[in-house]
């Protein structure tokens, strides 16, 4: 399956400034996958080791840190001459083995000609402590779950995911394509953007097996939550987690510390908070009364909406049943709406909103989510069913008179002075339009 991520792994390997590449993203989002694919196909050499798999691998790098004795050491296990040029190293799962991490420091100074990507899934909450973090000498990328656009282009829907991708008008579909794309929407938002999931749904499809798939990586998360963290960090860890779903469900999405445990303070479990979000299990959304930039600067870090990094498992955690694809528009409306608007953070977080805000006025107006492109802002309220009303976004517009005005619905694409309506399944082309 094609990741959006390979271009931009192209582009780090053609640098002129290469450095060591760490790759984040949470567990089973397609890192060592995309990886695989990238060194098979771009380097005549490919050399793979996997720190969690084989622990015995880390002692590689005990003698001294240097690239030199590394290489050696590394040919030595292998069996094979290294050619720095035409050899790309993956060290993956570096989680498991810190110096791994720090290694890249030296590499990055002393054999700035070897080509090497690191992968660890828990990064953000596992080093950083008691391990050096080689900062100024690695570059970055991030790993999410698929897109609907990749979701699209797996299914075998390449034109209309080259359609969406190209699009800069806001000229409506015909009413056939319009439902086609929400059908494909829903069975995605049902299955998620886990590249296992996609990629069993599409060879077997069969509905019951993507389950038994998504309660396995949600068992993979709650094991982290022990392997990572203290006794009592886990048990605050696991039951933030399950809070959410439930959090997400009511009418009112506001994530409240006491929806985890009765008159729980934030002081209590905002670390916790901080460490989903740190894993890249949840996306977090913070209440801005006073849309300016940058927005960053005039968030109330204590109001917060929390999602889950993916759709499918949402559902999973809630027990959706799947005979909910069949009916035209329930799984957008149903939890009040949580689908839609988890399914909206998702891809904007994807398509590098990683930022973003929700507005609320004193009189019960709300904007589900106010984002900042370059020196704009851009006000986007998410409407799950059919409705026209957009009252929320009108109060804002009067009070602070932005250019254009957003809603992301299931109705087709329409635009009206300030105003345009975008299709869910446009989401992930949001910054074309």
């Amino acid at each position: 399956m094609k990741r959006d991520l390979y271009d931009s792994l192209l582009q780090w390997k053609n640098s002129k400034n290469r450095k060591p590449l760490l790759l984040q993203g949470a567990r089973q989002v397609g890192k060592t996958y995309l990886v695989n694919q990238f060194g098979n196909s771009e380097y005549k050499n490919f050399i793979s080791l996997n720190f969690e798999q084989n622990t015995d691998l880390s002692t590689l790098f005990d003698d001294k840190l240097s690239p030199k004795v590394i290489i050696e050491n590394i040919s030595l296990y292998l069996g094979r001459k290294i050619e720095p040029e035409d050899t790309l190293l993956f060290f993956d799962e570096i989680q498991a083995a810190p110096k791994v991490l720090t290694s890249l420091k030296y590499f990055q100074e002393e054999a700035e000609n070897y080509h090497i990507i690191a992968a660890g899934s828990l990064l953000g909450v596992s080093v950083g402590k008691q391990t050096p973090f080689p900062v100024g000498k690695v570059n970055f990328l991030r790993l999410y779950p698929m897109t609907f656009a990749e979701y699209l282009n797996a299914c075998g829907e390449e034109i209309a995911a080259e359609k969406l991708r190209n699009i800069s008008t806001t000229e409506a579909f015909p009413e056939v394509i319009h439902k086609k794309l929400l059908k494909h929407l829903k069975k995605f938002i049902f299955l998620g953007g886990m590249p296992e999931i996609v990629n069993n749904y599409i060879e077997n499809d069969d509905i019951s097996e993507v389950r038994k798939i998504q309660n396995e990586i949600l068992e993979a998360y709650k094991r982290d939550f022990s392997k990572y963290s203290s006794e009592t960090q886990a048990v605050k860890t696991s039951d933030s987690w399950n809070s959410i779903p439930y959090q997400l469900a009511k009418e009112n999405k506001k994530f409240k510390y006491s929806g985890v445990q009765k008159k729980a303070r934030a002081s209590t479990y905002w670390p916790t908070i901080e460490w989903l979000k740190s894993a890249g299990l949840i996306n977090v959304t913070y209440n801005i009364k006073t849309p300016k930039l940058p927005l960053s600067g005039y968030a109330d870090r204590s109001k917060l909406k929390v999602y889950l990094l993916d759709t499918g498992l949402l559902g999973a955690m809630l027990d959706l049943s799947p005979e909910i694809i069949i009916e035209p528009t329930a799984l957008f409306k149903e939890y009040n709406g949580a689908f839609t608007e988890n399914f909206i953070s998702t891809q904007f977080v994807a398509i590098g909103f990683d930022k973003t805000y929700y507005w609320t006025s004193n009189s019960d107006a709300e904007v589900d989510f106010v984002i900042q492109k370059q020196n704009k802002i851009l006000p986007v309220e998410v409407k799950s069913g059919l409705s026209r009303n957009i009252k929320s976004l009108r109060s804002y517009s009067q009070k602070f008179n932005p250019e254009t005005i957003y809603r992301l619905s299931p109705r087709n694409f329409m635009r009206s002075g300030d105003f345009i309506n975008i299709p869910l399944y446009a989401t992930s082309y949001f910054k074309n339009i």
